[in-house]
């Protein structure tokens, strides 16, 4: 990318964001979850932005991706989230292998596990072989969170409370990005702050952990709890998609098995103008030397 610059300001052209290519990366595996598509925090276009630059063998959907209990409440379905679906159903027509687990938030769809719908899979959870491999087990995770399990009213609370919290959060990034400032989640914060959701967020990672020890299985990949990592728990692998609301994050699998947390807050327009006016100064300076 930095190559590619400098020829262009060293031919004296000037150049704009739409004249240089982002990458497009091909991965062995790509896993996505709570995109919670149907409410106003869902990221559709950055969403799409994502999708056009990484690609993959094929795509897990861990759970959450559209949300029910919101939909339930009232409708809101604007054309970006209807692209999102047709966004998979294309990957599907050009070959990929989409497998969709249902979440809590879209419980209602684990009435159709073992059927396909535009060649989209629907099952309760999966069993993945990596290319060095290992297997992992592929689910939601919301059946070991306890307040789920047993108390939905509480769950319905902490639903509100966390969209009030994207609601804050969206008009706090506004105002950091106006400021020159980067992102900044307000609910991860404030998760890392209080104890009890730090205690709630290590319980999980650690009953997920044994459940894969469990099942003879290598380690364990979920969504649900909008926290990502990648991490060891007593031989076990735990790796967590994190979310497609706040965080905006995925894990891919590349080509010799190994996992990476990818973070997409902004489009590739966005990070490509970041990157200029971040290296700008570099770039004139070599040009000028090179003249």
């Amino acid at each position: 990318m930095l190559s590619e610059l400098k020829k262009m300001i060293q031919n004296g052209k000037h150049v704009t964001d739409d004249e240089i290519n982002f990458p497009i990366k091909k991965y062995r595996t790509l896993f996505l979850s709570d995109l919670h598509l149907g409410t106003r925090a869902a990221q559709a276009e950055l969403l799409l932005d994502f999708l056009k630059y990484h690609d993959a063998e094929t795509i897990y959907l861990v759970g959450d991706i559209v949300d029910g209990w919101r939909l339930k409440k009232g409708w809101y379905w604007p054309q970006a989230h209807n692209d999102v679906v047709q966004k998979f159903l294309r990957k599907v027509r050009k070959g990929v292998r989409v497998i969709y687990i249902p979440g809590n938030h879209d419980e209602f769809a684990r009435n159709y596990t073992g059927l396909t719908f535009g060649g989209i899979e629907v099952v309760s959870e999966a069993l993945h072989k990596t290319a060095d491999d290992k297997k992992i087990i592929v689910m939601h995770g919301d059946r070991f969170d306890i307040v789920v399990c047993n108390a939905r009213w509480l769950a319905y609370l902490g639903d509100w409370a966390y969209r009030v919290a994207i609601s804050t959060n969206t008009w706090v990034n506004t105002a950091r990005r106006l400021s020159g400032m980067g992102y900044w989640s307000l609910s991860a914060w404030a998760k890392m702050k209080v104890k009890n959701a730090v205690n709630f967020i290590g319980d999980f990672e650690k009953t997920l952990a044994l459940e894969a020890k469990r099942k003879n299985a290598d380690g364990v990949i979920c969504g649900h709890i909008h926290h990502a990592t990648i991490k060891q728990i007593d031989g076990a692998l735990y790796i967590n998609t994190g979310d497609f609301v706040e965080s905006c994050s995925a894990v891919v699998e590349h080509q010799d098995g190994h996992f990476e947390i990818i973070y997409w807050q902004m489009t590739a327009q966005e990070q490509m103008s970041q990157y200029l006016k971040q290296n700008i100064k570099t770039l004139l300076r070599s040009s000028s030397k090179a003249a």
